[in-house]
């Protein structure tokens, strides 16, 4: 297969030199078709009781014969590595295909602030699966580690729901426990209990018969007016571990890479810098791979990092250093060996700088984060700095735009309170325009749905309004409540407008 590098760095001195050694080695799977999307479908079985239930996906398509491309486009350097995932788990080779639907295959993409990659995962689940999110690093949005933890979970719901891969599929986009829910109603009703006779969700009902289109319009694409960009059927990346953290524009560097390209395989990445603890595994290009390792050989004792010596002033902080310096307080403290958090005014402390200027680092979160406020969209552009008592309820309606807007704009997560003196980019606009479903992250429709919550132990009414960006008054309204203490179990109605939602 792929992904067969290694290399061991010793003597991490306080300047951070090291002996480098590598070791790789490529296992090449024989290709049989050149192009990996006709191995995909030529490998497929998922299918629809009759086309009928493909029609609507297939017909957008249709009408957006361009959107197709740019995926297909978008997926050639990961691919491979994700077929080669899928298939080593003996899941269906469709599962590759899933990216599409979910993330439009694109690493950076976010669904409301909380699902992230491109298998959206959220948090809690991504925790669940081993994918940490750190200040350096969000192993969500690694390519690598991502698409491991979806086959794992992928095969999971598979053995939960005894071999079925759509109601497998289904759960991955709802939650298994909506489809176990849906499953026992049908047969308290005596009905059938396959997909296709589920009462699921808006999204889950069309998450399937999405695949299995995209599946159809990539096996006869010249059937259905669409241009796939070929993929070649062989390993385009290679890995190797590193076990110093690395400033990325040092790799860049070496490898003869751009900044930009190097983010793109490496969406984890979220600074100026590999992460600063364990090893992280990078993903280059074969040719560059071969270029950054004989760069590494050559230089074995030149820093990884560039390091400041700071002077330490009156009101000076560790938490003022980090900032300044772009870097995490805890790794000064492991640095400089420090007992504790308190530094002394006089003393001097060694702290890594980046080898460029923050803007050169483009793709890291916090430029991506400056590049959305800075963005040119339709409409009128207002920037909101959040108050005392602000909620994402209370913007909305003060600026007559969606929640869910706001939180596509800002990639915020609903279910966290605003920081004060946060900046929030809103777009104000008097004209409904059809929205660009090129950046759509997986299927879904603008309505407001009812949705029945359970209450669960610890909840109370201010983190539910919180989790569904309503207000607690709203709350009380829809479900006639006084001020009696909420109990688990106890269900609440509550109205939410959907784009795109994956409340699991």
């Amino acid at each position: 297969m792929l992904l067969g590098a290694c290399s061991s760095q010793t003597n991490n001195t306080t300047a951070q030199s090291s002996k480098t050694q590598v070791e790789q080695t490529a296992f090449v799977k024989p290709a049989i078709e050149k192009d990996l999307w006709r191995y995909i479908v030529n490998r497929s079985n998922l299918k629809a009781p009759s086309q009928k239930h493909l029609y609507w996906h297939i017909d957008w398509f249709k009408k957006n014969p361009d959107y197709l491309t740019r995926i297909t486009k978008r997926a050639n350097p990961y691919l491979y590595l994700v077929v080669q995932e899928v298939e080593k788990a003996g899941l269906p080779l469709e599962i590759a295909l899933l990216p599409i639907v979910e993330s439009a295959y694109y690493p950076f993409s976010y669904s409301h602030g909380t699902a992230s990659g491109l298998w959206q995962f959220i948090p809690s689940t991504g925790r669940l699966y081993g994918l940490k999110d750190s200040w350096w690093y969000d192993a969500r949005r690694d390519v690598s580690a991502s698409t491991k933890a979806a086959v794992k979970y992928l095969k999971n719901l598979n053995k939960l729901f005894k071999g079925d891969w759509l109601l497998a599929i289904a759960a991955y986009n709802s939650g298994p426990g909506r489809v176990q829910r849906a499953i026992r109603d049908n047969k308290k009703q005596g009905k059938p209990t396959d997909f296709w006779h589920l009462k699921l969700p808006n999204e889950t009902k069309g998450y399937v018969p999405r695949l299995l289109a995209v599946t159809e319009l990539i096996r006869h694409p010249e059937k259905y007016a669409q241009i796939i960009t070929p993929v070649n059927n062989e390993p385009a990346l290679s890995a190797i571990q590193l076990k110093t953290q690395f400033d990325l524009a040092l790799i860049a560097e070496w490898s003869g890479m751009t900044l930009e390209d190097l983010y793109t395989l490496n969406p984890g990445l979220k600074r100026w810098a590999t992460p600063s603890k364990g090893n992280y595994t990078l993903l280059l290009p074969n040719a560059n791979m071969e270029l950054f390792q004989k760069s590494m050989l050559a230089n074995p004792e030149q820093p990884r990092l560039e390091w400041v010596r700071h002077l330490v002033k009156q009101g000076d902080s560790l938490s003022l250093l980090a900032k300044k310096y772009a870097t995490t307080m805890e790794q000064i403290v492991s640095v400089n060996q420090l007992d504790d958090h308190l530094i002394k005014v006089g003393n001097h402390l060694i702290v890594p700088i980046a080898k460029k200027g923050a803007i050169d680092y483009s793709s890291s979160e916090s430029q991506r984060e400056k590049s959305r406020l800075n963005a040119r969209k339709k409409g009128h552009k207002v920037i909101h700095i959040v108050t005392t008592g602000d909620s994402l309820w209370s913007i909305s309606k003060k600026y007559q735009v969606s929640i869910n807007n706001i939180v596509k704009w800002n990639h915020i997560k609903r279910s966290e309170p605003l920081k004060l003196g946060k900046k929030l980019v809103l777009w104000q606009s008097n004209v409904v325009s059809k929205p660009d479903l090129s950046s759509v992250t997986s299927l879904g429709i603008d309505i407001d749905r009812k949705v029945i919550y359970r209450v669960k132990s610890g909840d109370n009414l201010s983190t539910i309004a919180a989790k569904f960006g309503v207000s607690v008054k709203q709350i009380k309204q829809w479900n006639q409540l006084t001020n009696k203490p909420l109990q688990p179990g106890q269900k609440l109605t509550i109205i939410v407008n959907v784009i795109n939602s994956k409340m699991k």
